[in-house]
């Protein structure tokens, strides 16, 4: 069994233990369930492009950076350009909680995704009450059917779609309504590294989508490689994270682009 098999197996425990204890009524009586979301496609297009994520631990890294809270790197993300902001809200892998996205929604104006492994319609009234604008579908986890599915209860609750995929037949789970397309540099199963794989991948993409260049990317030169080869975005956590600084980090890396 893989890392992702086991990290879908215990999503499917947590998600049945949140159907009984808060209901898709009470959620959607959250103070954020009513607000009117941020479209991270627009932001994207009039900022640097960055998704600057927030994540304290992954099951490749272990703890990255576990001193630090949200609200204090995400206002830097923001301060210093951040196209949007990643937050991971798994707890069990990443360390992460719904709380992290939370404490964060009434002080940034910039949109949040839920980075989060979304295989069940519930969690999308989730993501909604805590005041997401953006959802992560990982293509390795859902059928093309379940992405078309999923991305249309989305936008019923207008929130916008980021859909991640890793391999040419992962291709298959792109549709015309989809809102930006990411490409793992990772891979989710033995969590490799390789750029030229994501480049090739993109290259089949249709031309209109907007590409995102997910994970990996560890330095300038990893950055400026993507961007010249057409990506649109990037969605970068570790390289500022394990910084005693990541608000810093961010400072100086957006400064040298």
């Amino acid at each position: 069994m893989t890392i992702l098999d086991k990290i879908i197996e215990r999503k499917k425990e947590e998600i049945a233990i949140a159907k009984v204890n808060i209901s898709l009524e009470q959620l959607k009586d959250t103070e954020f369930f009513k607000k009117t979301t941020y479209s991270l496609k627009e932001s994207v297009k009039n900022k640097n492009g960055i998704i600057a994520e927030f994540k304290r631990q992954s099951p490749s890294k272990g703890i990255i950076n576990d001193q630090v809270q949200p609200l204090e790197v995400v206002s830097s993300y923001e301060k210093f350009g951040a196209s949007g902001i990643s937050i991971l809200t798994d707890q069990d892998f990443f360390g992460g909680s719904f709380n992290d996205i939370l404490s964060v929604r009434n002080h940034i104006r910039i949109p949040i995704l839920r980075k989060d492994f979304m295989i069940d319609e519930y969690q999308f009234y989730e993501a909604k009450s805590m005041g997401a604008d953006v959802v992560l579908l990982i293509a390795s986890c859902l059928s093309p059917n379940q992405v078309q599915e999923f991305t249309h209860l989305a936008h019923e609750l207008n929130m916008e779609v980021l859909l991640e995929i890793h391999t040419e037949e992962e291709l298959k789970h792109c549709h015309k309504d989809m809102d930006l397309v990411g490409i793992n540099n990772r891979n989710l199963k033995d969590f490799k590294v390789d750029l030229q794989h994501s480049v090739q991948l993109k290259n089949l993409l249709p031309k209109d989508v907007l590409s995102v260049a997910e994970s990996g990317i560890y330095n300038l030169q990893d950055f400026t490689y993507l961007k010249e080869q057409g990506f649109n975005s990037f969605l970068m956590g570790e390289y500022f994270m394990r910084n005693t600084n990541p608000a810093k980090a961010f400072e100086d890396f957006t400064q040298q682009i």
